[in-house]
């Protein structure tokens, strides 16, 4: 067994984040109706100063998928990942980024 450092050891880490930040959300689905609105609800769930009319979104080339993007005031890691579970037990959601 060796004392050395292993390469992973030695490769800098960027920093963590420091909270409250503003911090984008990019939720992808089936474009259908009301898409955009439920994803809203669940967000101000978690986030209830989330302004909706901030909400950024974007339809495929196809037409067939709607990309939102939620950017919101995070205070902690757990709210983030408490939002992110959240989304992606939705069952309109296919992809949280």
């Amino acid at each position: 067994m060796s004392d050395e450092p292993k390469p992973s050891d030695l490769t800098p880490r960027p920093p963590g984040l420091t909270f409250p930040t503003d911090f984008p959300i990019k939720i992808m689905g089936r474009r259908v109706d009301d898409f955009a609105q439920a994803m809203v609800e669940v967000v101000q769930i978690h986030a209830p100063d989330f302004d909706p009319s901030t909400l950024e979104m974007r339809t495929s080339k196809d037409g067939n998928y709607l990309s939102v993007t939620a950017t919101i005031r995070a205070t902690s890691r757990e709210q983030l990942d408490d939002l992110y579970r959240a989304l992606t037990a939705h069952p309109m959601v296919k992809v949280v980024l």
